[in-house]
């Protein structure tokens, strides 16, 4: 039997994301914080670290407009770039997709 470690050529590409909010009502703000807090790896006050693959990413965006209101409510997700390499301070983890180092 042959164990192939993950990731494999068939495994998704996560890729890093920033995503931030800043919303007005304590019920919409806890139902974001919610759904952030289900992805994130990272975060500090309303800005999070998140490894998404691209189904995961328009999942998380479709259920984030679903809880804002657009005439009071930001939502941002910025991609990150995949060539700088990753600083990182305190305790490592080594994730499941062994590309990315978790601090926790």
């Amino acid at each position: 039997m042959t164990i192939t470690p993950y990731p494999s050529k068939a495994a998704p590409t996560r890729r890093l994301y920033i995503a931030a909010y800043d919303i007005r009502h304590p019920k919409r703000l806890r139902r974001a914080l919610h759904l952030l807090k289900e992805q994130a790896s990272g975060r500090q006050k309303s800005v999070f670290e998140v490894f998404l693959t691209e189904p995961e990413k328009e999942r998380l965006l479709e259920r984030v407009a679903e809880v804002l209101n657009p005439d009071e409510d930001r939502f941002f997700l910025l991609r990150l770039s995949d060539h700088q390499a990753m600083l990182t301070a305190g305790i490592a983890v080594p994730p499941l997709d062994q590309q990315y180092i978790c601090i926790e």
